[in-house]
Parts: structure tokens; C-alpha cells; sequence
């Protein structure tokens, strides 16, 4: 199976809620399955904590709302990807991650958006769009949505948000 090219941001069978205790667990995980749906290229889990550990992603939400879960936006490189596309992960134990601020702080981080994206130019637009999901969508609704932990839903939920305009 292969995910097909489509405008759509999300895929059904590329949600996540993972058990897994670290960054290279998590991206060795979330790897093998988008590998299977040639999503991604070999070597991506290897240039995800490459680029995890030069240039971290861990975003602070605690200064938008302390009942928020820190989260992450783990991507690499286009030349590791196929596809455009947002891959949610819930993690079921916060994992530290560097502080995209302030690298020499640890963060723990409870949700992940990893951004695929085959284009060089647009991945500040996607991510654009996630920031633009947790800062306007309301508190309960937010709160709700980090706590699912059913892939169904989760991608129901985000592929009703984003395909709003």
C-alpha cells in the first residue's frame, strides 16, 4: 500500500499512539510503518534524530494554557520524504526533547506533528497550520483532542479542522 498524492494533509493509516520511551524508539516506530506506505525513504528515523539533535522542536504550550501538553514537530530534510503530509502521534509517557526557543532546555513532550513534506519551500506553511490548530482551537475542544488516544478519532478530528477554511 502506498499513500496516494492527494491534497490532504492526514492518512488514516498514518496516525500513531505509541508506548515507546524515547526519540529513537518513536522514529524507528513511526519509520517502518510510513516506509511501508512509501511515505518516507530509507535513512528517514536515522536524519529525523540528526536533525532532532541540531535544531530541536519542542514547543512550550504551558505559556498558551498549563493543561496543555508540550508537543514536538519532528521533520527532516525532503529528500527523505515522498510525500506532504502531517503525522500525529500521541505518546502514551512524555519523552524529553530540546526546546526549539532555547535548545539547552528539555522539554517533556506528550504529542508530536511530524511534518512530512517532499517540497523544499513550504515547511513553514505546515507548519504554520499546526500552530494555527492549537492557538484558535478552543481550550476544551484542544484539551479533548490531546487526550484521545484513538487513531480513528484523532484523524477524524484533524481532518475535520484542517479541512475547514
Amino acid at each position: 500500500m502506498s499513500i496516494p498524492v492527494s491534497h490532504e494533509l492526514f492518512h488514516p493509516d498514518a496516525v500513531f499512539v505509541t508506548n515507546q520511551t524515547s526519540q529513537a524508539a518513536i522514529f524507528q516506530e513511526v519509520a517502518a510503518q510510513l516506509h511501508q506506505l512509501k511515505a518516507v525513504k530509507p535513512g528517514f528515523a536515522q536524519a529525523l534524530l540528526a536533525r532532532e539533535h541540531d535544531y530541536p522542536t519542542g514547543i512550550d504550550l504551558s505559556v498558551l494554557n498549563s493543561d496543555y501538553p508540550n508537543v514536538a514537530v519532528p521533520h527532516t530534510e525532503a529528500e527523505f520524504v515522498n510525500t506532504r503530509m502531517i503525522v500525529p502521534i500521541k505518546l502514551m509517557h512524555p519523552v524529553m526533547f530540546g526546546n526549539m526557543i532555547d535548545p539547552s532546555v528539555q522539554l517533556p513532550v506528550s504529542y508530536l506533528f511530524m511534518l512530512l513534506n517532499d517540497e523544499l519551500d513550504s515547511q513553514t506553511n505546515i507548519l504554520a497550520q499546526v500552530m494555527d490548530l492549537i492557538t484558535t482551537t478552543p481550550t476544551k475542544q484542544l484539551t479533548a483532542f490531546f487526550n484521545e488516544t484513538n487513531r480513528a478519532t484523532i484523524y477524524s478530528l484533524l481532518s475535520t479542522y484542517f479541512s475547514q477554511d
